[in-house]
């Protein structure tokens, strides 16, 4: 197969570079092996894809030619592996040194429910919030697990400081929830009825609201 020309780091969406990013390693990986390790290494800060997305992804990485793969029937079962190209290891190695980070998209249903606690009422936030933190708790426990697995190994260094980094994230997660139930129990006494209705702004409220974030900062 032909290979890609390198003079541009290609248009790829965010899981295809993590594929990329984990035979980047140079082993001979299925889609279930790396299905595995983005659950076990990566999920807490880059997402964790369905099978059905990695292996349509490893597919059109493979058309592109930054993949290669052959099946395997030396198990019990036989299965496809994945091996990277040079080419493909130079478009993975130039998006990770040369192309700018993209802001991270921060979708946080919890928070969109408090956002919209006109339509529901804070006893039953709070509980979408607790179990908010359930959640953030077994992340957090799992980060830390990764980091120490990561640690046994110095060639894992880099995987253990970003696993470290997830640990502290779901803590200080975990901390802002609970801040967040706390101002709903001290807010309780001025939120609105269920029914009341809250008027959505319209276009002279953000008119006039952009005017004042203007002469504050000075534009």
């Amino acid at each position: 197969m032909e290979e890609p020309e390198s003079a541009a780091v290609p248009a790829l969406a965010a899981n295809s570079w993590a594929l990329l990013g984990m035979l980047s390693y140079q082993r001979e990986l299925s889609g279930y092996d790396i299905r595995k390790w983005l659950h076990y290494g990566v999920r807490y800060y880059y997402g964790s894809p369905a099978f059905s997305q990695i292996y349509a992804d490893l597919k059109k990485l493979e058309k592109m030619g930054f993949l290669t793969s052959r099946v395997d029937d030396g198990g019990p079962r036989s299965r496809r592996l994945y091996k990277i190209t040079e080419s493909g290891l130079d478009a993975v190695t130039r998006w990770a040194r040369d192309t700018p980070a993209d802001p991270p998209t921060l979708k946080h249903p919890a928070i969109m429910r408090v956002t919209l606690g006109h339509l529901s009422d804070p006893a039953a936030l709070k509980q979408t919030l607790e179990e908010h933190i359930a959640y953030v708790d077994e992340m957090h426990l799992d980060a830390a697990k990764g980091a120490r697995w990561a640690a046994a190994d110095p060639k894992w260094t880099y995987a253990r400081i970003a696993l470290d980094w997830a640990e502290r994230y779901y803590a200080s997660e975990r901390e802002l929830t609970l801040r967040m139930i706390k101002d709903l129990d001290d807010a309780e006494a001025t939120f609105p009825k269920v029914g009341e209705g809250i008027p959505l702004p319209g276009p002279e409220y953000w008119e006039e609201f952009e005017k004042r974030v203007a002469a504050e900062s000075g534009k």
